[in-house]
């Protein structure tokens, strides 16, 4: 038996390591379209205090079978911290249903649970710098940052 009726995993990429915001030519469509999104994500939010979660998911369990009553939504957007970064003060995140195990699901409770999502995020993101991994997270994006600058914005070929 599942301990949570709610899971949640994520990437967090802390905006303020983004050091450059054109996208490679070369790049796959679908990486093009994932830089837009964060370059467009950073021009709205901007990148002091702003995190974008990406290949994220929310799953809400609502009978305590997982072949009855699961609803699985795939998002990505940004999360906005206080000054401090202790705190979550909001979500901007594009929320779609990806699977479900619920026939007895309508349009209106589908649109519920979308919001929904973005309030269980805010919570888990707070759990989140609670237990010390955003602090981790920033800190990988400016070794990243760092050996890219040495190497003159050249990590390999697919980075």
């Amino acid at each position: 038996m599942q301990d949570a009726n709610v899971e949640i995993a994520f990437d967090c990429l802390p905006m303020r390591s983004v050091g450059r915001l054109d996208i490679p030519l070369d790049a796959s469509p679908g990486f093009q379209s994932r830089c837009q999104r964060i370059k467009d994500a950073i021009e709205k939010h901007g990148s002091h205090n702003t995190y974008y979660l990406l290949d994220a998911h929310c799953i809400f369990r609502l009978t305590n079978d997982a072949a009855c009553g699961m609803l699985k939504f795939a998002f990505e957007g940004t999360v906005m911290t206080d000054q401090a970064d202790l705190c979550t003060r909001g979500c901007d995140l594009d929320v779609r249903l990806a699977e479900e195990t619920c026939d007895w699901l309508s349009e209106p409770v589908v649109n519920w649970f979308i919001e929904t999502v973005s309030v269980a995020v805010r919570v888990e993101f707070d759990r989140y710098i609670a237990a010390g991994d955003l602090t981790r997270s920033i800190e990988r994006a400016a070794k990243v940052a760092a050996e890219c600058d040495r190497a003159d914005g050249f990590l390999g070929m697919y980075l």
